[in-house]
């Protein structure tokens, strides 16, 4: 067992190879470039050279998230497919989502988001299933499922981007601009995240830790869908109506994701602990992946969360001062990011330099995603300042 330990951890270690052109890079790479090309001709209109240069840079980073990890090639061309499929339907009529069957059960975006809930929490109980039972068959159903409740939810947000022009060209905007949709988008980046370390550890027992977090995001959306009504489309606020959005604000979730899924692995780390103090021939010391391979995931998962947290730290400062007209104003949201900044690279700081790592680096990751969620939602609900919007 300590032998397949190191074997894996030293794979997952290895620098993952780039070879300069494959047929199916340069298949993949063509096909990327096509449907961009296409979609300028169509949008060019709409689009001001500030969105062109973002269309160019999501172009690239397509291209090359797809030759780094092969499996997000099929993820987006089954998000492509599904959403081709739900414009063409909806043409440039918006009612009929009410009454075409494809749009009205499976790809209007509402529908598309009920659906990604389902199996998100399906993935979750699934997941624990294959973690107790040791069934490589429940494991890949776990697998299939999160990949299928990903792709639900992928369509719908860019169903919903469509939705919201349909609505008239004053309302269109990028569905990431208000708590509604980003905690979709939270869902999305963080089994994104969590699939990719699942595909490059070939473990799936962390599965069912990771996917909690994501059942809880789907339990405050149906909440505030079915309590609040939040669901329904809403023009952009004034501060909103900037290209700076589209770039700060997935930015951020690629952070808040990172930092959710180690916080996760930190709560199956400190499991594995106390199994192993309490009972170490238990079900649970016996079934929760190993101690090594937890803390190294926690530790990638916090360093791709803290690049990707300065990268919007930094876009937000420079929308602040094109909109407020200095980078930074000590606003609550502000500081608050600064602190979630600080926590991290702490963090950070002590795994790289003193070597810190064990029980209390997880007990760290952990407390370090309440804080976070405090910077994510508490700020809106109980202070006041420039990001006073997206309230519960």
């Amino acid at each position: 067992m300590a032998a397949t330990r190191e074997a894996l951890l030293e794979s997952w270690d290895q620098p993952a190879r780039w070879p300069w052109l494959t047929v199916s890079d340069a298949l993949w790479t063509l096909l990327v470039l096509a449907g961009s090309g296409y979609a300028y001709s169509l949008y060019q209109s709409y689009m001001d050279g500030y969105e062109v240069a973002i269309q160019l840079g999501a172009t690239l980073a397509l291209i090359g998230w797809g030759r780094y990890w092969p499996p997000a090639r099929r993820f987006t061309l089954a998000v492509t497919a599904l959403t081709v499929l739900a414009l063409w339907r909806y043409g440039a009529d918006y009612e009929l989502r009410k009454s075409a069957f494809l749009l009205k059960y499976l790809l209007e975006s509402q529908a598309a988001f009920m659906w990604m809930s389902t199996l998100y929490v399906l993935a979750t109980v699934t997941y624990f299933a294959a973690l107790f039972s040791r069934s490589e068959f429940i494991g890949k159903t776990a697998t299939a499922l999160t990949w299928s409740a990903t792709v639900m939810g992928m369509t719908g947000l860019l169903v919903r981007w469509r939705e919201s022009y349909l609505l008239g060209t004053d309302i269109g905007h990028i569905p990431v601009s208000n708590l509604y949709e980003v905690f979709i988008l939270f869902a999305l980046i963080t089994a994104l995240l969590y699939l990719f370390y699942e595909d490059r550890t070939r473990t799936r027992s962390m599965g069912g830790f990771v996917l909690l977090v994501i059942s809880g995001a789907v339990a405050f959306l149906l909440w505030y869908t079915f309590g609040r009504q939040a669901h329904h489309i809403q023009p952009l606020i004034p501060a909103l109506q900037s290209y700076w959005m589209k770039i700060h604000v997935p930015a951020n979730f690629v952070g808040y994701g990172a930092f959710a899924l180690a916080a996760m692995l930190g709560v199956a780390y400190l499991l594995r602990d106390w199994a192993e103090t309490r009972n170490p021939d238990g079900v649970l010391a016996r079934v929760l992946p190993p101690a090594a391979l937890l803390d190294d995931v926690m530790y990638k998962a916090i360093a791709l969360g803290f690049a990707a947290f300065t990268i919007a730290t930094v876009l937000g400062a420079l929308w602040a001062a094109e909109a407020w007209g200095g980078y930074w104003s000590w606003d609550p949201k502000e500081t608050w990011a600064l602190i979630v900044w600080l926590n991290y690279a702490a963090w950070l700081h002590l795994r790289l330099t003193k070597g810190r790592r064990g029980t209390p680096m997880a007990w760290w990751a952990v407390i370090g995603l309440f804080v976070t969620l405090f910077a994510f939602i508490g700020v809106n609900m109980f202070l006041s300042g420039l990001h006073s919007y997206g309230s519960l």
